[in-house]
């Protein structure tokens, strides 16, 4: 009995060194893809006619305004001022009537001067991987500009984008940083792993598309 349970944790030791080893790997591949499309510097990065920018809670759990939130909502409005984008999608979660990723985007844009004109609202952007495909399938987009913070989502939504046939670059929004990021980080290398499967082994669909609905650039 003794002998047949240090099998079984040996076999068990072994299944979770192969699996920390393969989040390693993926995770290597994908920011080895993706890594020399993402710009840090807001006045470098490369124009597109669309920004997706990526939703999040507009205050911390703890309290206070979410760091992440502005500087999201600070570096769209500056890509638009610099005519880096023509156009911002802002797609976010909207899971009940109290949470509105999408309208407290616009409204925070609104603050910065940015028009009407200039932003579509994606209600249904759930998750990176629904953002992206809904970027592409729902609103048209051809050639898009990643905006969220550097270790959050462009290496992943980059590798999205490039699964499917998207022409995207990244650009990194300033990281102030809160307290528990490392907890974000460790999640977004496992997010990484989970994407590769999704995009080649199991086929992950988004949770809604809906009617196609292309974007209108302003001129």
């Amino acid at each position: 009995m003794l002998r047949l349970l240090k099998g079984l944790l040996k076999t068990l030791l072994a299944g979770l060194l192969l699996l920390v080893l393969g989040v390693v790997a993926i995770n290597l591949w994908v920011l080895h893809q993706t890594q020399s499309r993402i710009e840090h510097d807001v006045l470098l990065c490369r124009s597109q006619p669309v920004g997706l920018v990526f939703g999040t809670a507009q205050w911390l759990r703890a309290g206070g305004p979410n760091p992440y939130y502005r500087a999201r909502m600070e570096t769209a409005a500056e890509l638009l001022r610099l005519n880096r984008v023509q156009h911002l999608l802002l797609s976010g979660d909207n899971r009940t009537r109290y949470y509105n990723e999408p309208v407290s985007m616009w409204r925070s844009l609104r603050h910065r001067n940015v028009e009407d004109t200039h932003m579509t609202l994606d209600y249904a952007g759930f998750s990176t991987f629904d953002s992206v495909v809904r970027a592409k399938e729902v609103f048209g987009a051809k050639r898009l500009m990643l905006i969220s913070q550097a270790w959050h989502l462009p290496p992943r939504a980059l590798f999205i984008a490039d699964a499917l046939g998207l022409e995207a670059t990244g650009c990194a929004v300033p990281d102030e940083g809160i307290a528990g990021e490392w907890q974000l980080r460790l999640r977004e290398w496992l997010a990484r792993a989970a994407t590769f499967g999704d995009l080649y082994l199991w086929g992950r669909e988004p949770y809604f598309l809906g009617p196609l609905e292309p974007i209108q650039l302003s001129p």
